[in-house]
Parts: structure tokens; sequence; C-alpha cells
């Protein structure tokens, strides 16, 4: 029989590596098929591990592997290993202690234990720990000894993928609620405009960000518009989202004064934030529909685009600061609607961020004007121009966007 040799850079007498043909598994019928494995042996008696790796090489088993003595060692080897055979009588750890500390090690291997106790008790507490199986030495030849390898890999892989799919639904339920909260119905009545609303979630591995909108009508003349990005993706920066969009949204219900809403939505930013850094930007507008016009302001939001007697025109406001930078109150700007036909589209900064071609160019809002100009636009029912938009964007920036984009497209009579 082949006797054990020293593997490339190892030292001592703890770790070995086993001489295996490389032809896979055609040899053998009778093994499950599968890839290679790097199996880690923790076993302190010389003539068992060679035992081990006699049976395994009898059987062409395409495994490859590894042996230390020590749990120790193991921990310094376990790197890039597919499986852990762990016997339970170690030098420096005894029983299920010693199984403990190789399954809070062993990251996603696979763990089983071979051990000389026939204890069925001891068997069955070791797989409630974690161990994907219990083998007896002397009771296991090496067609069962591969198959149980293998089969161990494949249990803890299916483990493992069963954990991030429920990860990843958790994941997608927990942005589902919070989408509710960034993103509701609009609180309003009128027939006089209608409103249409888009989101949709950056390449984040589709993560909820913070861009957050909302509508409110406090009088029948009088609606409330406001879109907003907090920095950032994620659980935290889109619950953020939603603690400035319900406050705005009380703020406007108890009749705040106009200069005095960003302003306060401002502290809460500065209050609720888990870093300094965090900041958000911010575009509202206060529509008074019987007079025909709109107060806009902006803290650090692109401008709002007027579509009106077939022109496409961004709102000339002051851009204003970034809100949690430095408090400052954002100046109002008065828009006059010349005509009962128009819309009024408000953003987030994902929409215009994408590139235009291979260079370094953005589409921005020069681009975004262009975009909305285009005689095909035009034929595009308004409820679908913020899709739309979007779809062109990213033929321009030759895929899709890398930040989210919310969109608030108001309307009135034909809209243009």
């Amino acid at each position: 029989m082949t006797r054990p040799t020293r593997g490339p850079g190892m030292t001592g007498p703890s770790v070995v590596s086993w001489p295996y043909p490389q032809g896979g598994l055609g040899g053998n019928p009778n093994l499950p098929p599968g890839e290679r494995l790097r199996v880690l042996l923790v076993e302190d008696d010389e003539g068992d591990a060679f035992l081990v790796g006699e049976l395994l090489a009898e059987t062409n088993s395409g495994i490859d592997l590894l042996v230390a003595t020590s749990l120790s060692e193991a921990r310094r080897r376990i790197a890039g290993v597919d499986c852990v055979l762990l016997d339970l009588g170690l030098p420096d750890a005894q029983g299920l202690d010693g199984l403990r500390q190789v399954l809070e090690m062993s990251g996603s291997a696979a763990v089983c234990v071979l051990t000389g106790r026939t204890d069925e008790h001891l068997g069955i507490v070791a797989v409630a720990e974690g161990a994907q199986d219990y083998l007896v030495k002397g009771q296991v030849d090496g067609i069962l000894l591969t198959r149980a390898l293998r089969y161990a890999v494949e249990r803890k892989r299916a483990d493992e993928n069963a954990r991030r799919l429920r990860e990843v639904e958790l994941r997608q339920a927990e942005s589902a609620r919070l989408e509710r909260g960034l993103l509701p119905q609009p609180l309003m009545s009128t027939d006089q405009i209608a409103v249409h609303t888009f989101y949709r979630p950056g390449r984040h591995a589709a993560l909820i960000g913070g861009d957050f909108y909302d509508v409110v009508q406090t009088r029948p003349d009088r609606v409330d518009l406001i879109i907003g990005d907090v920095c950032g993706h994620g659980v935290d920066e889109a619950a953020l989202g939603v603690e400035l969009r319900v406050a705005w949204r009380a703020l406007i219900l108890a009749g705040v004064p106009d200069d005095e809403v960003l302003p306060a939505l401002e502290q809460v930013l500065m209050s609720e934030r888990r870093l300094q850094e965090i900041f958000a930007t911010v575009a509202t507008a206060r529509l008074d529909l019987n007079a025909g016009r709109a107060t806009v302001r902006l803290a650090g939001h692109p401008p709002p685009v007027l579509l009106a007697e077939g022109r496409v025109t961004p709102v000339p406001a002051p851009g204003g600061l970034l809100l949690g930078v430095r408090p400052r109150r954002p100046v109002a700007f008065d828009l006059k609607f010349d005509t009962e036909d128009w819309s009024l589209l408000m953003y987030t900064d994902g929409l215009i961020e994408g590139r235009v071609g291979a260079g370094d160019e953005r589409l921005d809002v020069p681009g975004l004007t262009r975009l909305l100009a285009e005689p095909a636009s035009r034929a595009v029912p308004l409820a679908d121009l913020p899709a739309w938009l979007v779809g062109r964007a990213e033929q321009l920036n030759d895929g899709p966007f890398a930040d989210d984009v919310a969109m608030l497209l108001v309307t009135r009579g034909s809209g243009r």
C-alpha cells in the first residue's frame, strides 16, 4: 500500500497529503458522481489517518485529503476545504466541545464525525449540533465513506442555499414594507390634475434605496408635492427616507408655514441619521390650481421640468444646499403656468446620472430635456412617459442604471 507523503510546503508530522489517481470516478460506478473535493481529516492517530487515506484511494474517490493531528493545526488548514472529517478524541479537544469548535470555524464546509465511539445517543446529539453525518471507525468501507463525504457536502450546500434564499425572501419582504412607506398613494381628491408615479431600484441586488415621493392635497385648490433622495442604498437609508416622507406629510397637514417645512425636515434628518455624512436632496412644489402657478423649492435636487405649449423647459429655481450639510432655507421660486395644458416632471438624480455613449458625458438635465423634446416622446401616453424615459436613458447608458429612479409626473389638461 502507498504510504502518505508530505505535500508541497508542509512541515512537521501533523499535516500530510495523500497521492490519488486523477481520473475522477470512472473506475467505480457504485460511487455518486461529482467534482474533486478537498477534505480535511482531523485525526491524531497516524494508523487511522493512513487507513482513511487508503480507503479513499482504493475507490478512486476523487477526493484530495489533508490530515491534521490537532484542532489548532486544523484551524490553520481549514481554509478552502469542502468537508471536515473529525475525530472526537483529540489532544486539544474532546467530544462535542471539539465538534462545536470545528462547526464554528468551518464556514461553508460540511462537517462529518468519524470516531471509534459506537454511542448512538452521541451520534444523534452530534447531528443535532450541526454535523452532517456520524460515522464509526471500522464500520465504513471506501465506497460508503466516499458517498457519505459527498452527500454531506451536497447537504451542506443545500442548507446554505436554503439559508441564502430565506435571507433574500426576508430582504424582499422588508424592502416591500419600506417601499410602501417611501412610495405612498397620493393623498388627493381633485380631478383637475393627474399624478403618475414611477419607481425602480438600481442594480444593487435590487436593494431599495432612499428615494421617496409624496402628494398631499390640503385644500380644493392646493396640492403639495415632494420628491427626495437619501444618499446610499439599504435598509437604513430606506428607513430614513420613510421618516422624512412621513414627517413632510405631517408638516403639510399641520399647516406649517411654507418657509418652515424644509428646515423642519432637515432637523428630522440630522437627528435620525446614523452617520453625520448622511444627507438628502429634496424638491418640493406647491400647486395653486386656481391661480395657475406653483412655488418650487430645491435643496440640492435637480430641477423639475415643465412641458407646456410644445416646449420642454427646466424650472430655473435656485439649486439650494443639500439637507444635512449646512442648515439654510431654500429660496422659493414662483412658476407661472401660461396655459391650462401642462405637465411638471419631478425626478431623482438616478435618471440623469447615466452616461451618454462611451465617454464620460452624463445625461444630466440638458440631456433629459432633449429626450422629452424628441418627436417620439410626444407619441407616448403621459402615464407611460416615465417608463419610456428610463428605457431611452438606459439605451444611451448602454445598460441599467446603478442608482434608483423615482419620478412624479403631474399633468393638467392635455399635459403638453
